[in-house]
């Protein structure tokens, strides 16, 4: 089993179980788990981030309704089946907590309109 399927597992384990689950009760006894994409291991990157000339803050609307303060902290930059794409990642000005917001081709369609993100965990002095 891979470290994505245990984090999938974790992941439905607390929406279907935890009373911190933005389910609402009758919605948790009828959970039977998020739909998921196949694991692609070449998305699987490990890459360099570059870095802003500047630490303004600004703002975003979360999924909450609420407003969310972040500074512009790195860049990467890499290919997607040939094509080039770089992606921005914020910090959060209050927790320092990363995030990595993004929309493809599924935007919409298949996924949530307004795109994706990632939360990503500060591991060893880098970014994971």
């Amino acid at each position: 089993m891979s470290e994505l399927t245990d984090f999938r597992r974790s992941k439905d384990d607390f929406l279907a179980r935890d009373h911190h689950s933005p389910l609402t009760d009758e919605q948790q006894r009828s959970f039977s788990g998020l739909s998921y994409y196949d694991e692609n291991s070449a998305l699987r990157l490990e890459l360099e981030v570059g870095t802003f000339d500047t630490d303004e803050a600004i703002e975003m609307q979360t999924s909450t309704g609420d407003v969310a303060s972040y500074v512009r902290w790195g860049k990467v930059a890499f290919q997607v089946d040939g094509e080039p794409a770089e992606l921005t990642v914020f910090k959060d000005t209050s927790g320092g907590e990363f995030f990595l917001p993004f929309a493809d081709a599924t935007s919409g369609d298949e996924t949530y309109p307004s795109g994706r993100y990632l939360e990503i965990h500060e591991l060893h002095g880098g970014i994971r």
